[in-house]
């Protein structure tokens, strides 16, 4: 017993000293880190790092009962082999009751502004999928298109190459990736399909959970960030979905995607901006929609842009932004074959609230949601008042 307390003890204080500096929202999206960059850069001084990340949320639609959640709290851990071999991964605790491994992958330096990486990773798609820790985005919720089109929070196995090119202001990512799994046996005799018109794509992640492999993905995106405060993301990802072993001959039982991302996020003194677009067009969606009784769309769209203004001095630590954004996205934008558009998946939010920085790392948001489509009156898209605490470190 004893040997065992004084380990955990030295295993604390390794913690303890590892820990990766706080920040707030980082003004300048040029120098922004999400978790995994913080945890690889901060960890050459000890061979453990540790962090964290959580968002505590209370929704309140209205006419209806308010909810409040621990919506999820994130383990951040580094392991650091030599100076140019490390190792990242992330532990997500959803609702208080579901556990996910959200990444998980080791880099390897391989020379200035190279690194080869492999294992389950964040596709780079937008801005929300690869920065979603609460401290780097205005509004309670992360913005709905995101969840519904990229979808947030979108991570597969794969392998790839990373870095920077610094004489041309250029950041680069390039990933082959395992897909969505689009279908399956149900067991009746039929195929079971995992995506649909209200959600697009989101049911077919696999997120590394006993995935299937049928043909690779590409997934690559370039950052420019030449122009002091600007920032500017061109994002694409295209392959075929993953379909189980008894049914992938079957027609329909795969479809092609191509999708493109395009994303900026600019800074000057108080004022912050961000926008993003993202379109993806899927081909046989009506052979799938046939074999499966589902209704996708053959192409989705959204975009969003947003504006954010810090009320308080520059010179003070805390930071309170007002800000507004307005996005639309439609996962019919297209549809193939005899299905019909349905108007109920054209979607149009307005979101606008105040983000209190009080501390490095910690914030309070609170927001308000004008929520649409084009059949008014329907159920899922009440007006709805927001409220979170944030903390990463």
């Amino acid at each position: 017993m004893l040997k065992i307390c004084s380990a955990l003890a030295v295993l604390f204080v390794s913690f303890s000293f590892a820990q990766v500096g706080t920040d707030s929202i980082m003004l300048d999206p040029q120098k922004q880190l999400n978790s995994a960059q913080r945890i690889l850069s901060g960890n050459y001084g000890s061979e453990v790092t540790v962090g964290a990340y959580g968002e505590m949320l209370y929704n309140q639609p209205e006419g209806d009962n308010g909810e409040i959640d621990v919506q999820r709290l994130v383990l951040l851990l580094g392991y650091r082999f030599t100076d140019k071999v490390q190792f990242f991964t992330e532990i997500e605790f959803e609702h208080v009751e579901e556990v996910f491994v959200e990444q998980a992958f080791v880099n390897y330096n391989v020379a200035n502004n190279v690194n080869l990486r492999g294992g389950l990773m964040l596709v780079p798609m937008g801005i929300i999928n690869e920065y979603h820790e609460p401290t780097t985005f205005n509004g309670v919720e992360r913005p709905a298109m995101d969840n519904a089109i990229v979808p947030t929070t979108w991570r597969e196995l794969g392998v790839g190459v990373s870095g920077r090119l610094n004489d041309v202001s250029l950041g680069y990512q390039v990933y082959v990736f395992n897909g969505f799994k689009s279908t399956e046996a149900d067991g009746e005799g039929g195929v079971s399909g995992f995506l649909q018109g209200s959600s697009g794509l989101r049911g077919g992640r696999q997120k590394g959970i006993k995935s299937t492999v049928d043909s690779p993905t590409l997934s690559a995106k370039i950052d420019y960030y030449g122009i002091p405060g600007l920032r500017l993301g061109l994002s694409g990802y295209f392959g075929k979905t993953q379909a189980a072993d008894d049914v992938e001959e079957i027609n329909g039982a795969n479809i092609g995607i191509s999708m493109i991302g395009l994303d900026a996020r600019y800074a000057y003194r108080r004022f912050t901006a961000r926008g993003q677009f993202i379109h993806a067009s899927l081909s046989d969606t009506g052979p799938y929609n046939s074999i499966t009784g589902r209704d996708l769309g053959s192409a989705l769209q959204g975009f969003y842009v947003e504006g954010g203004y810090n009320l308080l001095p520059t010179v003070k630590k805390q930071k309170l932004f007002a800000f507004v954004r307005y996005e639309r996205f439609d996962t019919h934008a297209d549809t193939e074959g005899s299905l019909q558009r349905n108007e109920t998946y054209d979607r149009t939010d307005v979101t606008t609230g105040l983000s209190y920085h009080i501390a490095p790392g910690v914030v309070v948001k609170g927001d308000y949601q004008f929520r649409s489509n084009l059949l008014e009156g329907t159920e899922g898209v009440k007006n709805r008042l927001n409220l979170g605490i944030g903390v990463w470190f």
